[in-house]
């Protein structure tokens, strides 16, 4: 590897991003994991804690405030920069405030500061990412990804393990929160450091253009489905392997938790952030679609380790080794991936679109889990990392299937609009919008339920399930639409030459 794929490192955009991509890490955990120990430690009741487990779905829902960053600036710092510095701001103080409190006297007013934490720290993700998106190159975006996961995965390190040593050993759980406060400091430096992003890029004009063009503007693009299609399904196997990994682990193959921690957790952290970085230099010599496809079959054939793993007596070093290998290649994987959401984002409303894009990859983590446990617990974990293998191969497929798009947006600043079938694409989205508001309604009364205001297990079932299904036959009927005109478009161009 040559010096010049290295330089990018020395740069100070670069440093820009790790701090930012730190900042962006950092709150997660203590409105998580470490929030949880403290509630515990403070023997607050497990229903309790698990209610807080609530505060997460602001890193979900994040699209739906993502209109407000792209349309309205801020009198200072520009448009991505000002909003960054807010969030940031807001978050130093709350996460303070947080540490002024104690679980046993202020419950509810601790629940609100972790839910306001939770929001400004989605909030502070969204600017994040358009801001990426708007500033880097398309040469810099596999690189740029993989600095800012390094960040990112190294603020997951210190607000979670560290916190929870601090807090026990030295400095306790207040003192601990207000040193986690003082640590994004330096995102604030960061962002009156960072380059605006090109003044020419032209933001939405009302509310309701940056709430409606960013769907429409993607939805006529002659690729939007299968680009939809690609974003849920190419992570999809390495999130069947991984989603009950330590389960596995830990009751699979009876190793002891301090052998899981160490190996699974601080080694794997370390393969992922060494394969997204190893990644992102490689996307400096390989186009988008080619690291697509070679990071996606390192995923899929990552996967034979845990497979290897389960059918062969354990042992630690083979346990550590395809935990290595596994998350070696996830994070090469990562960094392509994220370069993808980048490029397929107009920069005039990256903020929405990012958001939109990245809350749609986010499905597979969300749904692997529980199919993965019910695959485990019926045919044994041997199964399940096989068929992870074989849920890779859709991906791949129509990975390959769409690499006249990759050529285009390699080739081309525009996206190519869509031409033909507009009654079926305006029943694909129809039933994906269908879909969307059913899954809502789920969602509804999930949280009705809980609040034990409404019981109607059956109707939200069915809520559940004819949601999914909307979802899927739309998403389907567009990809194929997609792929059947990408075909005439190659089939015609090849008679006109």
């Amino acid at each position: 590897m040559t010096s010049h794929y290295l330089q990018i490192f020395t740069q100070r955009k670069s440093a820009i991003l790790l701090v930012l991509g730190f900042a962006s890490g950092l709150p997660l955990a203590l409105t998580a994991g470490t929030l949880q120990a403290w509630l515990s430690v403070e023997n607050v009741d497990t229903k309790t804690i698990g209610f807080f487990s609530l505060v997460g779905q602001a890193y979900v829902l994040k699209f739906l405030w993502s209109p407000l960053m792209d349309h309205f600036s801020l009198p200072f710092c520009g448009r991505r920069r000002g909003w960054l510095l807010l969030t940031q701001l807001a978050l130093i103080a709350t996460i303070a405030l947080m540490g002024t409190l104690q679980p046993a006297r202020d419950l509810t007013l601790l629940a609100t500061l972790a839910v306001v934490v939770a929001f400004c720290s989605a909030s502070q993700d969204i600017v994040f990412d358009a801001w990426k998106t708007d500033v880097l190159s398309a040469e810099e975006r596999g690189t740029g990804a993989a600095i800012s996961v390094l960040g990112y995965r190294l603020a997951m390190m210190v607000s979670g393990g560290l916190a929870l040593w601090l807090a026990d050993k030295y400095l306790g759980w207040q003192a601990t929160y207000w040193l986690m406060a003082l640590t994004l400091v330096p995102g604030v430096i960061a962002t009156l450091f960072a380059p605006e992003p090109d003044q020419k890029i032209e933001a939405p004009r009302t509310l309701q253009a940056a709430v409606f063009t960013p769907l429409k503007e993607f939805f006529s693009r002659g690729n939007a489905w299968m680009m939809l299609s690609l974003i849920i399904l190419y992570k999809l196997g390495d999130a069947f392997a991984t989603s009950l990994s330590t389960l596995f682990l830990l009751k699979g193959l009876a190793f002891e938790p301090a052998q899981v921690g160490i190996v699974n957790k601080t080694l794997g952290l370390a393969a992922t952030i060494i394969g997204a970085l190893f990644g992102g230099i490689l996307m400096q010599r390989l186009t988008l679609f080619r690291a697509l496809m070679l990071f996606g079959i390192l995923q899929a054939v990552s996967n034979l380790g845990y497979w290897l793993l389960a059918v062969t007596p354990p042992h630690l070093w083979s346990m550590a080794l395809a935990v290595t290998i596994e998350n070696l290649c996830g994070g090469m994987g990562t960094a392509a991936f994220v370069a993808l959401l980048m490029t397929l984002c107009n920069k005039s409303f990256s903020a929405t679109q990012f958001a939109l894009l990245s809350a749609l990859s986010a499905i597979g983590r969300v749904y692997a889990g529980p199919a993965a446990g019910w695959i485990a617990a019926g045919w044994g974990w041997p199964t399940l990392f096989a068929i992870s293998i074989i849920v890779s191969l859709p991906g791949l497929l129509l990975l390959a299937a769409s690499r006249h798009s990759f050529t285009c947006l390699q080739s081309d600043t525009t996206f190519q609009l869509r031409q033909r079938f507009a009654g079926g694409y305006r029943l694909a989205f129809c039933l994906v919008s269908a879909g969307a508001l059913l899954l809502a309604s789920w969602l509804l009364f999930i949280a009705l339920r809980a609040l034990q205001w409404l019981n109607a297990s059956g109707v939200s079932e069915r809520l559940f399930e004819t949601g999914i299904l909307c979802l899927l036959a739309g998403v389907t009927i567009g990809t194929l639409l997609d792929l059947f005109s990408q075909g005439l478009r190659t089939v015609q161009n090849k008679e006109a030459d």
